[in-house]
């Protein structure tokens, strides 16, 4: 048994849950979303708390309720909260501005890099090297900042490039010279 599908989901309140069938869908604040679970999983609704459990005792049903928990968890919590993920730009002549809802970076390519936001989806940049991806989508939020990272990942020798903010990057030694 998973400990982690073992636990009850708070519903906060503003926020309400429709079940029908495998469909979950959660309202709250901020917007809707909804997922379809897969058939070995059951959702209930009990009091102010959800609990997800398996339907049947396959191995296949143990494996992913604490997977289904977890993602109807964060859904609860994106429609109440909402998520965000920063990145830093470094580097010389290195930056970020948004036009529109597209995101253009300068990291040193022939010509700017152009990402258009996803749906549900805000870009923001602060001071032109700070580029802030919110919203109710934890796994839309991920994966945006994700590809924004992956236009210029921090290179080991010099750390230019798109990180993480908080992300540590190990640098190492250049070549030392002849002597």
């Amino acid at each position: 048994m998973s400990r982690i599908g073992k636990l009850p989901i708070p519903i906060p309140k503003k926020v309400t849950i429709t079940i029908e069938g495998q469909k979950v869908t959660v309202k709250g604040p901020l917007g809707e979303l909804s997922r379809v679970l897969p058939p070995e999983i059951a959702v209930k609704e009990q009091e102010n708390t959800i609990i997800v459990k398996p339907q049947e005792q396959s191995r296949r049903a143990r494996q992913r309720y604490g997977l289904c928990r977890t993602l109807v968890a964060n859904m609860v919590e994106g429609v109440s909260k909402g998520y965000e993920k920063r990145l830093v730009i470094q580097g010389v002549g290195y930056r970020a501005q948004v036009q529109g809802k597209t995101l253009v970076l300068n990291v040193g390519y022939s010509k700017p890099v152009e990402m258009p936001a996803p749906e549900g989806i805000n870009i923001a940049v602060e001071n032109n090297t700070n580029v802030i991806v919110n919203g109710i989508n934890k796994e839309l939020v991920g994966n945006t900042a994700a590809k924004i990272r992956a236009v210029r990942p921090p290179e080991v020798y010099k750390g230019k490039g798109v990180r993480y903010a908080g992300e540590v990057i190990k640098l190492k030694a250049g070549k030392s010279g002849k002597k």
